[in-house]
């Protein structure tokens, strides 16, 4: 069960690392939802916690990094299409939460969550993969989804406030060519890979290309908080 959905790539040794890897499209696509009219507001995410351990702290919020296993079933019938723990060599799924790298359903089950804690969850489809189903993950059209879920961490994630508040130096709420330049070299030191020196201008370059929408010469906080890039 759960072989058919696409492979992740593994994690990083160390968690708070390698946020490229971590960024990643996940395993469980981040299919949008297909519900018509007001459909999808009304439809609700039902959760019923499972465990929840004496010390409940930090609970995850929206652009927090989590790491957890997920098994997937189909309400009709029980039938499990996707297990992580058969994925990736069993390893648990990154993700940054309430930002659609996951069906609307699971961002929306896995907030107000702490790390030990376990979750069964019913999805409807409006929340999931709507009229159109999933055929390649063996999910029909109008499918109702429930997931237990068992979370083990919960990060501050690569677009937190405080990673922008780390990187805007001189807090004027925007970050220059000049911080985000000195953010790739803090970084590039700190994991001590080799790298040829024009590989942190591409990456510079990319950054503002796919972050400053208003050809500014600066990332706002608006901007920043998009969640389209890797490198931050």
């Amino acid at each position: 069960s759960g072989g058919t959905l696409p492979r992740q790539r593994p994690p990083p040794s160390d968690m708070g690392r390698g946020l490229t890897l971590l960024l990643l499209p996940l395993a469980l696509l981040a299919a949008p939802a297909q519900a018509e009219g007001g459909r999808a507001a009304e439809a609700e995410v039902k959760i019923e916690v499972l465990h929840l351990p004496e010390a409940c702290s930090p609970k995850s919020k929206k652009g927090d990094l989590l790491n957890a296993h997920y098994d997937g079933f189909l309400a009709s019938d029980g039938s499990k299409f996707y297990c992580s723990r058969t994925q990736n060599e069993g390893h648990p799924k990154w993700f940054v939460l309430g930002v659609g790298q996951v069906i609307k359903g699971l961002d929306i089950a896995m907030m107000n969550m702490c790390p030990g804690e376990k979750r069964k969850v019913t999805i409807p489809p409006s929340l999931a993969y709507g009229q159109q189903g999933y055929a390649q993950g063996k999910i029909p059209p109008n499918a109702t989804l429930i997931f237990e879920i068992e979370l083990y961490a919960v990060n501050k994630g690569p677009r937190s406030v405080e990673a922008f508040n780390q990187i805007d130096k001189d807090s004027d709420k925007k970050l220059s060519e000049l911080e985000i330049s000195q953010y790739l070299k803090e970084e590039f030191a700190r994991d001590g890979k080799k790298r040829h020196p024009s590989v942190h201008d591409e990456i510079l370059a990319d950054i503002f290309k796919k972050n400053d929408h208003d050809g500014d010469g600066f990332i706002s906080a608006k901007e920043y908080n998009v969640y389209q890039h890797d490198e931050l």
